[in-house]
């Protein structure tokens, strides 16, 4: 398997696994708010990238997501 048919299943497999996981988040305040909104605009942006063939900005952008994800859940601004 080439490393682009790789990094192409890795993205397909998180951007879902985010997509699921985004399905049970809220958030408490209003910076968790802003996080949704960098969160879903980051997710937006994996796709463009990966459509237009750019798969490291495209697995880039989701870590960013995943990471803000996280982070909101750890300090009380997201819940799940």
């Amino acid at each position: 398997m080439s490393v682009e048919a790789e990094l192409t299943g890795e993205i397909k497999k998180w951007s879902k696994k985010l997509d699921t996981s985004l399905l049970d988040v809220y958030a408490l305040d209003n910076r968790g708010a802003k996080m949704l909104e960098n969160i879903y605009a980051y997710r937006k942006d994996s796709n463009h990238f990966l459509e237009h063939g750019d798969l490291i900005k495209s697995f880039e952008c989701l870590i960013w997501a995943w990471a803000m994800l996280e982070v909101g859940k750890e300090h009380g601004h997201l819940k799940r």
